[in-house]
């Protein structure tokens, strides 16, 4: 009687699933394949990541050891406001169209995007002793790969993290415009700490939620899925990583 009841528990219960399979279903035949573009999409978000940071890095070299870039640059305010416009209208291109466009003009859009950020991080070159950079970049590179690695293998759902930081990360924009006005050097050291602590958790987060994305993604084939993902999912991971690189950069240049 145990057994029939266990039999037919079974039976209803992959009956339950079919149900739930035919009004939702989904882009992956199985664990197995969903496992393998798993890994194939994040080696794609982590390749293209790291190309956008050269792209980035030798962007802001060139322009800081350009006099001319330099001059053009921040010796007019009206062109920095127009960098940092176009930086926020490639941003929210990217993020809101990603469904719309095709994964070419995504990738080109945010190569575009990684190219014209070295231009307004050419500052980096101008302030910081290029020693003290390459010790940032090693220490931020070396922090975002323990992170990522942690957000691509737990189990643990880190959605609450992700919001915790997300919050955070809305303080200390606040906090940064408050401290323009008051010029604290303790408010400054706060924010740069803290801003550590949450890119790093944004790290862990954006990591787990491209697997999501991965997970539930209802376009056309596999093929689109896994490229279109790549491209937010590098630009998020990008962004992630050029913030804990400011932060630290800004927390050993104090502390010289």
């Amino acid at each position: 009687m145990e057994f029939n009841n266990n039999q037919m528990n079974n039976q209803m219960n992959s009956q339950m699933d079919n149900q739930v399979r035919n009004l939702f279903p989904s882009l992956w035949a199985n664990d197995e394949e969903l496992g393998q573009a798993t890994s194939t999409c994040l080696t794609k978000v982590f390749i293209r990541m790291f190309a956008a940071l050269l792209v980035t890095a030798v962007t802001a070299f060139a322009t800081a050891n350009s006099q001319a870039m330099i001059t053009l640059i921040y010796g007019n305010p009206a062109t920095l406001i127009v960098l940092i416009i176009v930086e926020l209208g490639l941003v929210l291109g990217i993020s809101a169209g990603i469904n719309k466009m095709s994964p070419t003009v995504a990738n080109v859009l945010f190569f575009a995007y990684a190219a014209v950020n070295g231009l307004t991080l050419s500052v980096v070159f101008l302030a910081f002793d290029i020693g003290l950079v390459y010790r940032a970049f090693a220490v931020s590179a070396l922090m975002f790969a323990g992170i990522a690695i942690y957000g691509s293998v737990t189990h643990r759902d880190l959605t609450s993290i992700g919001s915790i930081c997300i919050m955070g990360l809305f303080g200390l924009l606040i906090a940064s415009v408050v401290n323009i006005f008051f010029r604290s050097d303790m408010i400054d050291a706060i924010i740069c700490y803290a801003g550590v602590l949450v890119f790093v958790g944004l790290t862990a987060y954006d990591t787990q939620h491209i697997k999501k994305m991965l997970h539930d993604a209802n376009f056309d084939s596999h093929e689109i899925a896994i490229k279109r993902i790549s491209v937010t999912g590098a630009l998020r991971l990008y962004l992630d990583f050029i913030n804990l690189f400011l932060k630290i950069l800004r927390i050993l240049g104090r502390k010289r």
